[in-house]
């Protein structure tokens, strides 16, 4: 048992919090939105705090899950900061998917206060925070990691640490590339399907569990052919994670061609209102500019 805090309720951090609670954790919650916060209390127990120093202070760990660049800077080294509150010996885990860059720099001043800190992006969506089976590729000292995996283990099926500071941003980097192809090839496949004037969902029943297969086409398939799309991981924060994966492909010289491909057809499913549709809304644009 420790005493953790956890920053951000999203989609995301919502469960994830809560599982820490199930796993015997004394937990403290805060969120942008204070009524947010009072709700996960209501639910779970715990404790809320208004600030991101107040909920870090007097804590063995602090988790963040929040959503960009400056929201990690915000709640780490802004006004009310974590990691000014965090005593010495302590670790911070972050969650968030956000640059490399951005998680050395915290990492450098959680290190100035003695702070560790760890980069720790998941992967699942929410279906895998709300089941505590999610992905979780970590970066940072050895040490801090093994103190921090015991506290992760609560929402992880998978966890490992991938090296320094900055690997578990960039291992995120490339599953989130991985999927942005995949997701075209399916929406694709099915679109092709439903053009044959074959049975789309017959087709993918079969093809499935060969080499064509993937969590995207066993998870989404059934929604993408029944034009359902409010649920899962939104456009909006995927073409975010985009950004990131090719931003950081031209700095390292790492070619990307169909990512940036399909992070301009994510802009275009944007543009038709789908922002907050769960990315294998694609489909939907392949339809509409058929």
């Amino acid at each position: 048992m420790a005493k953790v805090a956890f920053l951000g309720l999203g989609v995301m951090g919502y469960p994830m919090a809560g599982h820490l609670v199930k796993a015997g954790h004394e937990v403290t919650v805060y969120n942008r939105t204070f009524a947010k916060a009072e709700k996960w209390v209501a639910e779970h127990g715990g404790t809320a705090a208004r600030t991101p120093a107040e909920a870090a202070s007097g804590q063995d760990f602090v988790m963040a899950c929040v959503g960009n660049d400056d929201d990690l800077r915000a709640v780490c080294a802004g006004e009310d900061g974590a990691l000014a509150a965090m005593t010495a010996g302590t670790v911070f885990v972050d969650h968030t998917t956000v640059s490399a860059a951005v998680t050395r720099e915290m990492y450098a001043v959680a290190d100035k206060g003695q702070v560790s800190f760890v980069d720790a992006p998941v992967s699942g969506g929410q279906a895998g925070a709300e089941n505590g089976a999610l992905a979780v590729m970590c970066g940072g000292d050895e040490g801090a990691y093994d103190r921090a995996e015991k506290i992760i283990a609560a929402y992880a099926k998978n966890c490992q640490r991938m090296g320094e500071s900055g690997a578990g941003q960039l291992t995120k980097c490339v599953n989130q590339i991985c999927i942005a192809g995949l997701v075209q090839g399916l929406s694709e496949g099915i679109a092709f399907a439903q053009k044959a004037g074959l049975d789309a969902k017959a087709v993918v029943e079969v093809i499935k569990d060969g080499a064509a297969g993937s969590w995207q086409m066993a998870n989404r398939y059934q929604t993408m052919v029944d034009d359902h799309f409010s649920h899962g991981f939104a456009v909006d924060w995927m073409r975010k994670d985009l950004g990131i994966c090719l931003s950081t492909g031209n700095e390292i010289g790492a070619a990307l061609p169909v990512t940036a491909l399909v992070d301009q057809f994510y802009k275009d499913v944007q543009a038709m209102g789908g922002g907050r549709w769960d990315t294998s809304s694609l489909i939907k644009r392949l339809k509409a500019f058929d």
